[in-house]
């Protein structure tokens, strides 16, 4: 699968902006399978949520779906939504049909008050797209290793890639690219990190760092504190072939996961 992450700054507050932004680099790369944008496209990260808040049949989903079409490849990242009688941190994987699936943030993170404003998401969302199982998960998800966890079952792991678009701010930029290969690793299968660069309405910080990472932890892809548009290919059959020889799965810990907050 040939993938395109997306990484720029963000124009605060202004969500045609950045659709217009990031329709010029969709246009001006190179053809992909997947689009890959980061955690609130259109806005930044903002607590301005009665404000800023979309609805599925909003403005920025339509804009996904139609940029589906036009690339004929599935387009993904996350933007705030008003859904079911809440306010949802929402990563929308969109399909060149019009098909819509989404997963909203589980962890919200507290130390920003995000957990004041938004709804956690209470499920786990793996998509399918040309013959992968691809887990989306938003920023600091990333923290919590058993909510990204490969859970194995039947000698088949539950997914090939895993997804994380996110606006992760540069105190914290190590952490970013250690876990990211820890996620990678310890669950045999790609992971995708899709963060921002510049500096958001609150004096906040960002230095990308967006990435594409193998399932051995080898970089495949690997963006530095600019405006880029990166390309990576994954091999599926490569990655079953190595899961074959080396099954960690079988030996993994047994565990359930609760919605419980």
């Amino acid at each position: 699968m040939d993938i395109c992450i997306l990484q720029r700054s963000l124009d605060w507050h202004h969500p045609a902006a950045n659709r217009d932004g990031f329709q010029a680099m969709m246009e001006g790369s190179e053809k992909s399978d997947l689009f890959i944008l980061p955690e609130t496209f259109t806005t930044g990260f903002s607590n301005d949520v009665e404000e800023l808040a979309e609805d599925m049949d909003g403005p920025s989903v339509e804009w996904m779906v139609d940029m589906a079409k036009a690339q004929k490849a599935a387009v993904c990242g996350s933007i705030i939504i008003r859904s079911e009688g809440g306010i949802y941190n929402r990563m929308i994987w969109a399909r060149p049909d019009g098909d819509i699936e989404y997963s909203d943030k589980r962890h919200l993170f507290r130390m920003a008050d995000e957990h004041l404003h938004y709804n956690a998401g209470q499920d786990r969302r793996v998509v399918e797209w040309m013959g992968w199982r691809i887990l989306l998960l938003v920023c600091y998800d990333l923290r919590f290793p058993v909510w990204s966890r490969n859970r194995y079952a039947k000698g088949t792991y539950e997914y090939d890639l895993v997804i994380y678009v996110a606006n992760w701010p540069s105190p914290r930029h190590s952490a970013w690219e250690t876990l990211l290969r820890a996620r990678a690793m310890e669950n045999l299968s790609p992971a995708v990190g899709v963060n921002r660069i510049g500096t958001d309405g609150n004096g906040i910080k960002y230095l990308g760092g967006s990435t594409i990472i193998g399932h051995l932890g080898q970089y495949v892809t690997r963006l530095d504190d600019m405006e880029a548009a990166g390309r990576g290919v994954l091999d599926l059959s490569a990655i079953r072939e190595f899961r074959k020889r080396f099954p960690t799965g079988m030996d993994a810990d047994d565990f359930s996961l609760s919605s419980d907050q």
